[in-house]
């Protein structure tokens, strides 16, 4: 039985991707913070887009986090190590965005980016299971 995509979720997760993308690019070219930020985005937006397929939103930051935990990983609909990407993107992204005093390294970032893949990725496949 297919089970139709809402349209929020599907801009949800294209604007994941988009983060994904800017992620990648400011990595290149050498802007750590920034990279951390963006890959911090395309991980909550696309927590946000697996959300909104149960009719859960948020609009904050913590919510995502806190309803990502309960309504995915708690129901074992989606690993504990995504909640746990969720919530050291944000910790970065906080310090990336507001702390001037700590720079984020180039390998933390890479990390930051290949762990957005990974959630994305596994948002796609979740949504993918959930069209069948």
């Amino acid at each position: 039985m297919s089970k139709r995509i809402p349209e929020h979720t599907i801009k949800e997760l294209a604007r994941a991707k988009k983060a994904l993308l800017a992620a990648k690019t400011l990595i290149e070219k050498g802007l750590f913070e920034d990279c951390v930020s963006r890959a911090y985005y395309a991980v909550l937006h696309a927590a946000k887009a697996a959300l909104s397929l149960a009719g859960v939103e948020s609009d904050t930051h913590d919510g995502v986090r806190r309803m990502f935990g309960l309504h995915l990983v708690k129901t074992g609909k989606i690993e504990k190590e995504f909640a746990k990407i969720l919530t050291a993107g944000q910790e970065d992204r906080e310090i990336g965005d507001y702390e001037a005093n700590i720079e984020i390294e180039e390998e933390r970032a890479r990390q930051r980016v290949n762990e957005a893949e990974k959630f994305v990725q596994r948002i796609e496949q979740y949504l993918q299971v959930l069209d069948e």
